[in-house]
């Protein structure tokens, strides 16, 4: 490999030489922790140099993890978050206090390492994994909360000892790779509670309770389900925020925060966060009403989260989110049907993994489409996607990009019409 001396040329290693789950799908999921084990060997075991939240699920992970950091960081910790995927810049998956890993680190980093990339050619998500850890340990980071990408037991991540872990929720998703049950998902999830390390849980489900119960069992993990614990409520919601009232049974605490996140999907997600910073505050970490009501209020200002229910525009009303399975797809759908608006127009694109027809029949009918596709070889192609989506009452026209999708619904909305993008987190990205 020919000496790699900017930015452009090390992420474009990293892209086109490492097997990419984002572009190619399951050829790029490794069932193994192998290389995970071997960098964070080559490395020195960086993630033992800072505590450790360990966050896995279906759907809200993302959420809760920028809403987890964002607390920590306003409490003073110096703070990492590492998430996937990105949705404009690659940096993003890797945070300390909000700021994305600098291009300088993620050259210094490819070429340091470049020999052992090539000998191992691990995955794009072991090496970003690896990356992200090494960075915090040089940087020094106090705390960092960590995404699971795929699952949780084979999960690149699930190399750490971390202090709490939290399981959002489990839904179908990924099923070639974590199994077509709930059951079987769970038990992929559940892999990342660790002997005697607590374990927060934000939904309790018939389906799933049994396998988290055994699996904290087993290991001596003391088991909080959120539901339980946390009750939040919405007491307002605004078009780019909510107010959230948060009552919390242990300090017997109760607060309002204005949420800078709007749909009733981020009330699970709020009563998951609490739940877990509870159980921190019970670990030893220093933390206020104050400080978590901060932290909720800004979290998008603190830790750059986006493409949840995100407002791109005002008249006509342009909204993207990045939900994408069966679950999420259920939450979209009611947030927008709870949208007043005199037309509804719906981009939307898919990756062709996904339960496309399970997913189909939970749109809207009586919608305006613009079918679109992202551009990576896992989309699903948009005239296919039409013809799919036809078979469900869905009418709408299909677009090869989704700039061109997106200028469509455009042009053909009205002031007082609502246009929606989703359907896929590449789609979303796009948009952005």
């Amino acid at each position: 490999m020919h000496s790699l001396t900017n930015y452009t040329e090390a992420l474009d290693f990293l892209m086109t030489r490492l097997p990419m789950y984002q572009r190619s799908g399951a050829m790029a999921y490794k069932n193994n922790l192998d290389n995970s084990l071997a960098l964070d060997a080559h490395m020195g075991h960086p993630h033992r140099k800072f505590k450790i939240i360990h966050v896995a699920g279906t759907n809200g992970k993302g959420s809760v993890s920028h809403m987890l950091a964002a607390v920590l960081q306003k409490a003073g910790w110096r703070t990492g978050l590492y998430t996937s995927p990105h949705l404009r810049d690659f940096r993003e998956r890797i945070r300390i206090n909000g700021s994305c890993i600098p291009e300088a680190e993620v050259l210094r980093f490819v070429v340091s390492n470049k020999e052992l990339l090539s000998k191992l050619a691990p995955s794009f998500f072991e090496m970003t994994v690896a990356m992200a850890f090494d960075y915090f340990a040089r940087e020094q980071v106090e705390v960092a909360v960590v995404e699971t990408g795929l699952g949780g037991r084979l999960d690149s991540t699930n190399i750490v000892h971390p202090v709490l872990s939290v399981i959002t929720n489990i839904g179908l998703d990924h099923t070639a790779l974590l199994g077509d049950t709930l059951e079987q998902i769970a038990q992929e999830k559940a892999g990342i509670i660790k002997l005697q390390v607590p374990v927060v849980v934000g939904r309790k489900q018939a389906a799933t309770r049994g396998v988290f119960e055994q699996q904290a069992l087993s290991r001596h993990a003391p088991l909080i389900w959120a539901e339980d614990e946390v009750l939040a409520l919405s007491l307002e919601q605004h078009l780019r925020w909510q107010k959230v009232q948060v009552t919390c049974k242990s300090q017997a605490g109760e607060f309002t925060c204005r949420l800078p996140l709007p749909g009733d999907y981020q009330l699970e997600n709020v009563q998951t966060v609490a739940a877990a910073l509870d159980e921190l505050q019970r670990l030893g970490f220093a933390l206020n009403e104050q400080v978590v009501r901060e932290g909720l209020e800004e979290v998008a200002a603190l830790t750059g989260l986006m493409g949840r229910w995100q407002v791109l525009s005002e008249q006509p009303l342009v909204i993207c989110d990045t939900g994408h399975n069966e679950d999420g797809v259920k939450w979209v759908v009611r947030q927008l049907l709870k949208s007043s608006c005199e037309k509804l127009h719906i981009v939307w694109g898919m990756v062709g993994d996904k339960d496309v027809r399970g997913i189909l029949k939970l749109l809207p009918p009586h919608a305006v489409y613009y079918f679109t596709q992202a551009a990576l070889p896992r989309s699903l192609d948009a005239r296919e996607l039409q013809h799919l989506a036809l078979l469900h009452g869905l009418q709408g026209q299909f677009y090869p990009t989704v700039a061109e999708a997106a200028a469509a619904a455009k042009k053909n909305a009205g002031d007082n019409d609502l246009i929606f993008i989703g359907g896929s987190t590449f789609v979303v990205a796009e948009a952005l």
